[in-house]
């Protein structure tokens, strides 16, 4: 840190994450361009294993409590010193009247840890951030009033999709700004800013120099040779709205005389329900489950396969992925990719042109988008050639950065 220069504080809900690379890669690309950063986290890391941009990033780590009733004294101290602040007591009332709406104890949290915040506010802190507009905004949200600060905040999926309309557009009221990252997400939040020019479009892209080009031919396995068959990978959270259901349930409508294996990548609490329908589907044979991994791993994944797959489906409380990040990178090392037509994915691909895109939830329709992409080696070169352009063409994570750094500056966040 340096001295006496103002900071932004960014708030988080867990720290480090393995499936969030997204949000690392973005803090460190900002303190590369000049920022000096404060990472706040509303919960502990879980997973066991981390990136190594998770290493590089430099910024100081503050966690709240996770749950209040662990650190009592903590939450109280934080209250007693919050309620000196000006905008402390304006903003019980509009809690007490969000705590109607929503009377649950993840409201109850989000107060006490704003409390906290304020109370513990890091040194030089000037600027409010939130990743995310459910939780995480909301203790920014109740911070920035109580301190009378501004404060911004990027939106991405389950939260935009999951918030009910009446926050979604009072935290755009209060928000000075707002940046999403598909056009979809972006169009629905602006529906709900009394301003629809305060919310951006920022795609995330990939730092392309952690994913540098791959351009050594893959073997043009077509699922003729049982002792070579088609190498299928996908990476992500064993959760409903990956679909890995409809995807086992798609590969089990496979003939029998197709002979390919398929490689998931990922935690999640869906895995061993997953496993165990994998079992039922006579599947298991064909199956390796490798668990979390890193992101060296994960580019090692992609090189050494001939077709990434994702049926991502949005679930019955809204829950959906936006662009997911790792079709991106998948798509960056030449590997074709079928996925389905929901949300921010036909922003990147286009059915017949530079991937597979099947309707969520339809296990025939995906069966034979994969019956295509097994037996046809040419269609995946050409298909993962045309994604890769475009991926390093518009995809680059520095156009966002760059954006963001350009916001932050105009609040006083100087590189």
């Amino acid at each position: 840190m340096k001295p006496n220069r103002p900071r932004l504080v960014v708030v988080v809900k867990g720290y480090p994450r393995l499936s969030e690379t997204f949000i690392a890669q973005e803090l460190r690309g900002l303190e590369l361009a000049g920022l000096d950063l404060v990472i706040v986290s509303l919960r502990h890391p879980t997973d066991k294993k981390r990136h190594a941009v998770h290493d590089e990033i430099a910024a100081e780590l503050l966690y709240l409590p996770e749950y209040l009733y662990r650190e009592p004294l903590r939450v109280l101290r934080g209250l007693w010193t919050a309620r000196r602040q000006q905008g402390f007591w304006p903003t019980l009332r509009a809690w007490l009247k969000d705590l109607i709406r929503d009377p649950t104890s993840n409201r109850i949290r989000r107060f006490g840890q704003a409390a906290v915040l304020v109370a513990e506010w890091p040194q030089n802190g000037a600027w409010l951030h939130a990743h995310f507009i459910h939780t995480p905004a909301s203790v920014a949200d109740y911070a920035a009033q109580i301190m009378q600060i501004g404060w911004t905040v990027s939106a991405h999926a389950k939260d935009i999709w999951t918030s009910p309309d009446w926050e979604l557009s009072g935290k755009l009221t209060r928000a000075k700004w707002a940046v999403t990252c598909t056009d979809l997400g972006h169009k629905h939040l602006q529906s709900f800013a009394k301003t629809p020019e305060i919310v951006y479009l920022s795609y995330h892209g990939l730092n392309l120099d952690r994913f540098p080009p791959y351009t050594t031919p893959r073997p043009a396995r077509d699922g003729k040779n049982p002792a070579d068959p088609v190498q299928i990978v996908s990476v992500g959270r064993a959760v409903p709205k990956k679909g890995y259901d409809t995807l086992l349930h798609a590969l089990a409508l496979l003939t029998t005389d197709l002979h390919w294996r398929f490689t998931h990548l990922g935690g999640g609490p869906e895995r061993e329900s997953l496993q165990a329908l994998a079992e039922t589907l006579d599947l298991t044979s064909r199956i390796h489950w490798q668990g979390a991994v890193d992101q060296s791993e994960v580019l090692a994944a992609y090189r050494a396969s001939d077709l990434f797959a994702l049926a991502c489906r949005i679930t019955a409380d809204g829950d959906r992925d936006g662009l997911p990040n790792v079709l991106v990178e998948a798509a960056s090392q030449g590997l074709a990719c079928l996925a389905t037509n929901i949300s921010g994915i036909p922003e990147l691909f286009t059915n017949g042109e530079n991937g597979w895109l099947t309707p969520p939830d339809d296990a025939a329709a995906l069966a034979r988008a994969l019956e295509t992409a097994i037996t046809r080696p040419d269609l995946r070169a050409d298909y993962g050639q045309a994604a890769a352009t475009q991926v390093r063409a518009t995809l680059d994570y520095h156009h966002s950065v760059n954006q963001l750094a350009a916001l932050f500056a105009a609040e006083g966040l100087h590189q």
